[in-house]
């Protein structure tokens, strides 16, 4: 897979809807980040990475794509 482009070394604080659907970017070209705006199509072998909010709630999502929990930030960043 090749390597993802780093959208930004620090992460996005967002709100969760409970209930609803979303798409992470994973690809880093997205002009909607930390989401997806379907410019992975452009870039051979990403996907975004669809999930389900559970709960209504805050989270701290993912802009440097690198992060071993996928949409959530681990703090990779900080070591890039």
């Amino acid at each position: 897979m090749p390597e993802p482009n780093i959208a930004a070394k620090q992460p996005a604080k967002v709100e969760l809807e409970a209930g609803k659907t979303y798409a992470w970017c994973s690809c880093g070209h997205s002009a909607k980040q930390p989401f997806c705006d379907g410019t992975h199509k452009a870039h051979p072998g990403f996907v975004p990475l669809v999930f389900k909010a559970e709960e209504k709630k805050t989270a701290i999502l993912c802009q440097c794509k690198h992060t071993k929990n996928p949409p959530y930030c681990d703090g990779t960043h900080k070591s890039l």
